[in-house]
């Protein structure tokens, strides 16, 4: 193969981007900040339930984890 029908075989199967290529880096941040309010949402919930405190604290246990 010459050169000159390399060139014309990677002319032809090149294509266009849908969107410019900084948005998919965007995209890719807006899904992952919004995946980690989501974890953070999770913080401290055990904490929140008072019938666990008052049963840990009736049974001893410094764990926390009911077991």
């Amino acid at each position: 193969m010459s050169f000159a029908t390399i060139l014309i075989a990677e002319a032809v199967g090149h294509t266009e981007l849908p969107m410019p290529a900084i948005m998919y880096g965007v995209i890719a941040l807006i899904v992952f900040l919004f995946l980690g309010v989501a974890t953070f949402s999770y913080r401290d919930v055990a904490n929140r339930h008072g019938g666990r405190v008052a049963a840990r604290e009736r049974t001893g246990s410094s764990q926390g984890t009911g077991h």
